[in-house]
């Protein structure tokens, strides 16, 4: 290892959680940001300005440092379903997801040296017919309240998921094979113990399409 220290931006424990599971060591520093999407503003390009920007603010404050950033958010007929305000706004957000699929869409960004690559990835996930009554003792379990479109897909909300089509860990928060992809154009080699600084130089960032991995200059 070349001693490349790494930030979580983020206080979610699930993100804090997989970066231990694949081995990648972190101090925690969550970045305390607006999240309200702008007027006009896509979901997908909210999400992406929301990572970078989390990411843009701790880095700020840091050197020599990579810093890992994301948001993660709930879509259903084109309107974003954030983290609820209590638990008769998680019940109306189940009751709309009930018996229907919704898209979770996760925006990973990475910045290193004052260089910045970011990308969403776009899962799809279908719930089962939910009950009033299965609602409320669900959100009863006070699972729902703290996450964006008011279920986890780690815990208990498991067992009212009905079929996902894309990256589990992404509805997780953190979709992994699309960070260890933007690490590689960062010039970082993960090392399934671990992340160091690459010998080669970093790669030149693709094409700009809607959603593909971007980079700019800090």
């Amino acid at each position: 290892m070349t001693g490349l220290r790494v930030v979580l931006a983020s206080a979610s424990p699930r993100r804090h959680d997989l970066l231990e599971m694949i081995g990648i060591a972190h101090v925690v520093l969550p970045a305390d940001i607006d999240e309200s999407y702008r007027d006009g503003e896509l979901p997908r390009a909210g999400a992406e300005r929301v990572a970078r920007e989390k990411g843009a603010l701790i880095a700020a404050t840091q050197k020599d440092v990579l810093v890992i950033s994301a948001d993660t958010i709930v879509v259903i007929d084109d309107r974003v379903l954030g983290k609820p305000t209590g638990g008769n706004d998680a019940q109306r957000m189940l009751r709309q997801l009930s018996g229907r699929t919704h898209e979770v869409l996760t925006a990973v960004a990475t910045t290193l040296d004052g260089r910045t690559e970011s990308a969403v990835e776009e899962v799809r996930v279908t719930f089962r017919q939910l009950s009033d009554e299965l609602i409320a003792r669900y959100v009863d379990t006070g699972e729902p309240l703290d996450k964006a479109g008011s279920y986890g897909i780690q815990g208990f909300g498991a067992t009212i998921v009905e079929r996902i089509d894309g990256d589990y860990f992404a509805v997780m928060g953190l979709a992994l094979g699309r960070l260890i992809e933007l690490l590689r154009r960062l010039g970082v080699v993960y090392e399934f113990d671990g992340v160091r600084r690459s010998t080669q130089k970093p790669l030149a960032a693709p094409s700009q399409a809607p959603g593909a991995a971007r980079s700019t200059g800090a």
